[in-house]
């Protein structure tokens, strides 16, 4: 397993940690991490591994091997050189670009709190992201909806985690709000992100910690994506 230290800070844009195995591709696996691994329309994050001997690797992206959620590895560029297993090394990520996803990730939660329908996808960009619902029609009053979204932000909220045992998940299947996409569950505890008193759900993603952070939005296109799905962008205003 690889310890996932986002999870508990996702503020922490470096660790020292030691590499368990260098797998055939070139992916490296780290006794622990600060690189988030691609999953819930989250991207991956990038960054660097420098070696014990101050070589620098440069990490395209984090994936879970196989679906195995309790492993992330760590993707080169390029073929480069690879550590060995048992070297102690140091993780960073590219921090300007994980901050915006953290806020752009923050920023999707709300935008699930002002169109209350369930979520069909999504994904989390640098400067763009966007949800599916399954929405019959456009509501009307757009401006007011994102005038409330603003309100939300600038509401001064804090962005908590939380954790619940898979039992109780399966009791409360009303905080899980995508219908395609299940918490992972199977491990006996599953991950919700409170935002105040605003919204609640399962997420294993990043997020910052108060909703001022995220700074203003702005609604982008809304697009028609099936007989009753559509498709809202959102951006960062400034």
């Amino acid at each position: 397993m690889t310890e996932f230290l986002f999870r508990d800070d996702s503020y922490l844009p470096s660790t020292e940690a030691r590499v368990v195995e260098v797998t055939a591709d070139g992916g490296i696996v780290l006794d622990r991490t600060v690189f988030y691994a691609a999953s819930g329309g989250q991207p991956g994050d990038h960054g660097s591994i420098m070696q014990a001997d101050g070589s620098v690797i440069a990490i395209a992206t984090a994936v879970h091997p196989e679906g195995d959620k309790t492993r992330i590895v760590h993707m080169p560029v390029e073929a480069q050189g690879s550590p060995t297993v048992g070297e102690l090394v140091t993780a960073t990520i590219d921090w300007d670009r994980r901050y915006r996803l953290m806020r752009m990730h923050t920023a999707l939660h709300l935008l699930s709190v002002v169109f209350p329908f369930p979520v069909t996808g999504g994904s989390v960009g640098e400067d763009k992201g966007r949800l599916d619902f399954d929405m019959p029609e456009v509501p009307g009053d757009l401006a007011g909806l994102e005038a409330k979204l603003n309100e939300m932000v600038a509401g001064d909220h804090a962005v908590t985690q939380e954790w619940i045992t898979d039992a109780e998940m399966a009791a409360n299947p009303d905080l899980i709000k995508t219908m395609n996409v299940k918490p992972p569950m199977g491990q006996g505890r599953v991950r919700l992100i409170r935002i105040g008193d605003v919204d609640l759900q399962p997420c294993g993603g990043t997020h910052v910690c108060n909703t001022q952070e995220i700074g203003r939005l702005a609604l982008g296109k809304i697009e028609k994506k099936g007989k009753q799905n559509r498709r809202v962008s959102l951006v960062f205003a400034n």
